[in-house]
């Protein structure tokens, strides 16, 4: 157990290990405070209680106007970083031991959002990308970027090289640091399928394998470049791969040198055998990737289809159709006000004929979204809850592409504070929520054209204007239909505001209304989120201008 020392100074918060050897007593579950501005805290008591520990830092920075965190050794900043979440005044960190930055403190630091500068002895060059796509500022003490033999070998210094990279050298004996790099490889990589290594090591061999298993990564293949003519050796290997294989689907093969195989007919075989394997593998391969392929083909042919079913019932749909459509419609709305006791002035009058002719495919349709410049252009609907079209298409069809679908909290005709639409991140088809990713590209959110996302209900048509854009872990925080008083909307709309990659420059006040699209990111590890508030008539009509 080690004693973390919190110390403030300077509108600055210092955090460092305890070297003395002070007795802290236990009746304090491992805290004591020292003074006013310098506290001690176990670092185990810390990450028991993480929440309470991270809310006190939020009230030390609000209280002593803190916006600098320094924090004396790396190997405790992986443990303070997180504490640092609710703390928003905090902008910079800077760590002051002579190590290098670990990938470990990378990620850390990217789940931090309001953190935009720090200061570090020196880091790899693939982290330096990293930092600055999520908008913080590296500054280094040191010129010499560190980078190990395996980095270096493998051509790793871009982030996008770690990410895609399919195949890596790696040279036994590993070292420590080369250990450490393939590891944080492993945890940023998403394509890797080969594994060279430069000689059979059986203790390494395992060592490798072992840290592969225990990273979850599956489908790879190890090949050897050694001329092995031991049989104990070669039937080692044979049953190594055999438990591997069967139950982590990793593979070893063995490569031998062209000289060694024109003189040695078995090596030949060896090698011709698992040429026969990889042809096996490949084809296997082959038909999972076509199996994907036609899954994504038949999502786009289902739901286009399912659009141009809309479009032709809107065609044929009589005025006499529609009007009877709507009046029930109308019945129904105001059977469900007398219910609820809800002021009939409240009820409005359907205006949107061709929306309306839509609820003889579908009951459930409330609205319709367009994003422009992606695919974003379906009806949307609302259910009691917010699972059913997660798996259920517009014709209540199931499907892994779900539909685009409101918040079963949020009123359709008298639209809340924040309205939140919902869609599966179908990145491969582009269906539903597929291209959203779009609006993250500096390319698209800085086009004023694309600024403007279309929201028409059956009561009217409306048109909202983006003014934050953001990346986010799995929170809820967002996800707010309804708000006490104008104070805590406007707080609401401040925080996430300060999380949007671009500045739009976009006011909201209290009496405003916005709408908000959520979508998975990151291979469901984060949420794409998009507000934009709505427009008044005045700003819908200079923009039509």
């Amino acid at each position: 157990m080690k004693k973390v020392l919190i110390n403030i100074k300077n509108n600055e918060i210092n955090f460092s290990y305890k070297t003395n050897k002070s007795n802290i007593s236990n009746e304090l579950i491992n805290t004591n405070i020292i003074c006013d501005n310098e506290l001690i805290f176990s670092d185990i008591y810390i990450k028991e209680n993480y929440k309470i520990i991270s809310s006190f830092i939020k009230e030390l920075s609000i209280q002593y106007n803190i916006n600098k965190v320094s924090i004396t050794k790396i190997a405790l900043a992986e443990l303070i970083i997180p504490l640092l979440d609710k703390a928003e005044k905090i902008e910079e960190l800077y760590l002051k031991d002579d190590e290098a930055l670990t990938y470990g403190i990378c990620e850390a630091l990217i789940n931090v959002l309001h953190i935009k500068r720090i200061n570090c002895y020196t880091l790899q060059p693939f982290m330096i990308e990293l930092l600055d796509k999520n908008n913080i500022i590296c500054e280094t003490r040191s010129e010499i970027l560190y980078i190990s033999n395996f980095m270096e070998s493998n051509n790793l210094i871009r982030y996008s090289n770690i990410y895609y990279k399919t195949n890596v050298r790696i040279t036994f004996p590993l070292t420590l640091d080369d250990l450490k790099d393939f590891i944080d490889f492993c945890k940023i990589n998403k394509y890797l399928k080969v594994i060279h290594i430069n000689k059979l090591m059986t203790s390494e061999l395992e060592n490798l394998v072992n840290t592969l298993i225990s990273l979850n990564k599956r489908n790879i293949k190890i090949v050897i470049h050694e001329n092995i003519t031991d049989e104990k050796l070669a039937n080692y290997l044979k049953d190594l791969n055999k438990g591997y294989k069967r139950k982590y689907h990793i593979y070893l093969a063995l490569e031998y040198t062209k000289e060694y195989l024109d003189k040695n007919i078995l090596a030949q075989t060896i090698t011709n055998t698992l040429k026969v394997c990889g042809l096996i593998i490949c084809s296997l391969v082959i038909l999972v990737v076509t199996y994907f392929g036609v899954s994504n083909y038949l999502a786009l042919k289902d739901v286009n289809s399912i659009k141009e079913d809309l479009a032709h019932v809107i065609k044929v749909t009589d005025e006499d159709e529609v009007n009877d459509i709507i009046e029930k419609k109308q019945d129904e709305d105001k059977e469900k006000a007398s219910n609820e006791d809800v002021p009939q002035d409240n009820i409005k009058l359907i205006t949107n004929a061709n929306l309306a002719s839509l609820l003889s495919v579908n009951e459930d349709i409330v609205g319709e979204l367009k994003v422009n410049n992606t695919n974003v252009d379906y009806p949307v609907v609302q259910t009691k809850d917010n699972d059913y079209y997660l798996e259920y298409d517009l014709n209540r069809k199931k499907t892994i592409n779900g539909w685009i679908f409101m918040d079963y909290r949020n009123n359709s005709m008298n639209l809340d504070r924040n309205t939140i639409i919902y869609g599966h991140n179908v990145y491969y088809s582009g269906v539903m929520f597929g291209t959203l990713y779009k609006v993250a590209n500096r390319s698209w959110y800085t086009n004023p054209d694309n600024q403007i996302i279309t929201f028409n209900t059956l009561y009217e048509n409306m048109q909202f204007k983006i003014f934050s854009i953001y990346r986010v872990p799995k929170t809820n925080d967002y996800l707010q239909v309804k708000f006490s008083s104008d104070e805590e909307f406007l707080e609401f709309i401040d925080k996430m505001t300060k999380r949007s990659i671009y500045d739009f420059k976009v006011p909201v006040n209290a009496q405003d209304k916005i709408i908000t699209l959520s979508t998975c990111s990151d291979n469901g590890t984060k949420r794409l989120v998009v507000h934009a508030v709505l427009l008044k008539d005045q700003d819908t009509q200079n923009i039509i201008e």
